[in-house]
């Protein structure tokens, strides 16, 4: 800089340099409306400071659409695409409006809503509770003791999904983490035999990844979104949430750490749901209230943090024989009720 631009700038008022700074603001919001509209994954290598290698390091790390690069953070793709977290920012605010990630009115929101499917459970009255199925785009969490049907009913969606959507499938395939060694080959084979299926294709299309301890669950959900488009994943099933975490974070010490992971874990699933329209079920564990003198001392596990994240909320119970007590504690739109559902060699069915 010259002395006379140092000048210049001195002899500049607030109100001059406020001018500048908005119209500088203004050029960068401009950005977004030039840029390519949804659709293919090239699209991307349209937005401010993606060449065509950048644009490849981002679709080998699973960020080929826009939604992945809307829905990121600035850190992400920088360390992703080896470039400056300035022009990760403005790549992000051209793919936020291109999809126009904006406000919407009510009645947009409404029609949005059509795009949502939903997954039949296998009981037309537990359907019924959940008016209509398990939504996409959304986390059910289903908690209850050991033997409660939680797995069991983790094994039905898994073939379920597959069905096409008139038959109340999802039409897609399904992504397994399984964190306690209980997903079972055999018993998806079963449930196939009586719905009249191929068994080999469903379990061809069922992903399974095994989780050993906290951290590897968490890559797990984190390398998803790789596969997600390719194999068109439309159920993300993880048999059980907090199994790993009670186990790696013991005592109240390490309880923020815990939780803070938690959540970022949850994020992650449900970006993955909003992403590619899928649906996350997730199985949890419970806990007993010792001081607790009247009504039911089970608790689900994983705080705050976790209830607040899952959509919809369903506690299972034991009951006579095989059968179980379905009952919704939470959801946005649905009251609280209960049904009872069969457990049997062929799988999730009505009593």
């Amino acid at each position: 800089m010259t002395g006379k631009e140092k000048e210049k700038e001195e002899e500049m008022t607030i109100p001059q340099i406020e001018e500048i700074e908005e119209e500088k603001e203004e050029e960068l919001m401009a950005e977004p409306e030039t840029a390519p509209v949804e659709g293919s994954e090239q699209d991307i290598e349209g937005l401010p400071g993606i060449g065509p290698k950048t644009a490849e390091k981002l679709k080998e790390a699973g960020y080929g659409a826009l939604m992945n690069i809307a829905t990121a953070s600035a850190s992400e793709i920088a360390a992703v695409a080896d470039v400056g977290e300035g022009t990760a920012s403005k790549a992000i605010m051209a793919a936020r409006g291109a999809l126009r990630m904006g406000y919407e009115t009510g009645l947009q929101a409404l029609e949005n809503r059509k795009k949502i499917l939903k997954l039949t459970t296998g009981s037309k009255e537990l359907d019924k509770l959940l008016g209509g199925g398990l939504e996409t785009c959304s986390i059910t969490e289903c908690y209850g003791a050991f033997g409660s049907a939680k797995t069991q009913i983790a094994h039905q969606l898994a073939v379920n999904a597959q069905l096409p959507i008139d038959e109340g499938g999802l039409n897609g395939a399904v992504l397994y983490i399984d964190t306690e060694h209980t997903f079972r080959p055999e018993r998806i084979m079963e449930m196939c035999s009586a719905k009249g299926l191929d068994h080999k294709k469903i379990l061809a299309n069922i992903h399974v990844g095994r989780a050993y301890n906290s951290d590897h669950q968490i890559l797990l959900a984190d390398k998803a979104k790789d596969i997600m488009k390719e194999k068109n994943i439309k159920l993300v099933i993880v048999d059980s949430l907090m199994s790993h975490f009670r186990a790696d974070y013991i005592g109240r010490g390490s309880l923020a750490g815990r939780q803070q992971k938690l959540n970022q874990h949850l994020h992650v699933l449900q970006k993955l749901a909003d992403t590619y329209n899928a649906l996350i079920y997730l199985t949890n564990q419970v806990m007993s209230k010792p001081d607790m003198l009247f009504g039911d001392p089970t608790a689900a596990v994983g705080g705050h943090v976790l209830h607040h994240a899952a959509t919809f909320r369903i506690y299972l119970r034991k009951s006579k024989g095989d059968t179980r007590i379905c009952k919704l504690v939470d959801s946005p739109n649905l009251p609280d009720g209960e049904t009872v559902i069969r457990i049997t060699p062929d799988g999730v069915i009505d009593r």
